[in-house]
């Protein structure tokens, strides 16, 4: 068999990672638990319906009632420029680029809302914004709790210290709590839905790469094997064509079925089946060694299995026979089968160089279908090359 094969390039999943199909469940999950770490920051836009946002200004109007109540100009002129920076940390809030841009945006509000609270108890409404946004600008749960915490205690701390009405700090510090556990579960939702749907789409993802990768096997099997057939009986009918023209016939006539067999066997690969079993594949085997003059020993005390290993086994067989056609240089191949236990062990074994250092596209596709079917995989290449595929029975 080959010591070298070419590599294949590496399949690019989703969210522009090189990654492996996933073996299993398990590993689809890691995968998605990968990608969803590689996330950016999106801040408060899942979606692009921005202007919704700032409907919630409109409780912004409470903030109005203390300066109406006062009506005195300096208070209208403090009120306004306070009004203006609170817009500004909103929005800048909104459209955070970054996480931490956020956080100082946020930080801002919480500021200006503790300071403003004496000034204008019915401004007291800023800090229940900062404890509304902050759920959806983290995803921690912990860091949100303490935002309430640290907001609830400087309301309570300004009302007992500066001896304000407790209904005055009371009301809002209840709206806080209302709000922001409202807002928590809301944005903990949100984030539960965008994660299903991102591992949806790697799982999608990945079973579309699977099912390429299973594809290119079965064409590599297929058409490795039966293309190398052709060139041999071709080879054998253009040394026969001038002292043996019948025999040459003979053998172009069966290039002509090996080829139409082919083209079944690409259509049935591409479909998935494989119908004709282990039997016919150990047949196909002797007779292409045959043509390749290499004897075939084969023992097989035919255990019964399932389909899918029956299916496998086949594959690997005729994928260990293409190699040893091709390049091994062997004289003699011994192929067995046998149940051993709770085992049905494959050997193949030719007398060829041998000499694999690292395993190709071939050997690496035998491994996989292997493990596939949860079976064990093992090559010895010192004197000649055995491949051992161990199987649960």
């Amino acid at each position: 068999m080959s010591a070298t094969d070419s590599k294949s390039d590496e399949p690019r999943a989703a969210f522009g990672r090189s990654v492996r199909p996933a073996q299993n469940l398990v590993g689809s999950i890691r995968s998605t638990d990968a990608a969803l770490r590689e996330r950016t920051f999106v801040g408060m836009h899942q979606h692009r319906r921005r202007w919704f946002d700032f409907i919630w200004l409109i409780y912004s109007v409470f903030f109005f009632i203390q300066p109406v109540e006062r009506n005195s100009r300096p208070y209208w002129v403090q009120f306004a420029v306070v009004y203006v920076v609170f817009l500004a940390l909103y929005v800048g809030v909104i459209y955070a680029r970054s996480r931490r841009t956020a956080y100082l945006f946020l930080a801002g509000l919480a500021v200006l809302g503790v300071w403003y609270f004496p000034i204008n108890l019915s401004a007291s409404g800023i800090v229940v914004y900062v404890v509304a946004l902050a759920p959806f600008v983290t995803d921690s749960l912990a860091v949100c709790i303490g935002i309430f915490i640290s907001i609830s205690g400087a309301l309570i701390a300004e009302g007992l210290l500066l001896h304000v009405n407790p209904w005055a700090w009371g009301f809002p510090l209840f709206i806080c709590l209302a709000v922001g556990s409202a807002n928590t579960v809301a944005a903990q939702r949100m984030r539960a839905n965008q994660k299903l749907s991102l591992a949806q789409e790697e799982i999608e993802h990945l079973a579309k790469v699977a099912e390429r990768e299973r594809i290119a096997r079965d064409l590599h099997d297929v058409l490795g094997h039966t293309l190398s057939l052709v060139v041999l009986k071709s080879e054998l009918a253009g040394k026969l064509l001038d002292h043996n023209p019948e025999r040459a016939g003979k053998e172009i006539h069966e290039v002509e079925q090996i080829a139409r067999t082919a083209l079944a066997e690409v259509r049935e690969a591409i479909r998935g089946y494989r119908a004709e079993g282990l039997a016919a594949e150990l047949d196909r085997a002797r007779a292409t060694l045959d043509a390749a003059g290499v004897t075939l020993d084969c023992a097989s005390s035919a255990p019964k299995m399932l389909p899918a290993q029956e299916t496998v086994l086949s594959l690997i067989v005729r994928e260990a026979v293409t190699n040893i056609v091709r390049h091994a240089h062997a004289s003699h191949c011994h192929i067995s089968l046998e149940q051993r236990g709770r085992q049905i062990v494959l050997g193949i074994e030719d007398d060829g160089r041998g000499g694999i250092r690292q395993e190709g596209n071939g050997l690496r596709g035998m491994r996989e279908r292997v493990e596939s079917i949860e079976g064990r995989f093992h090559i010895l290449s010192e004197n000649g090359t055995r491949l051992v595929i161990e199987v649960p029975a």
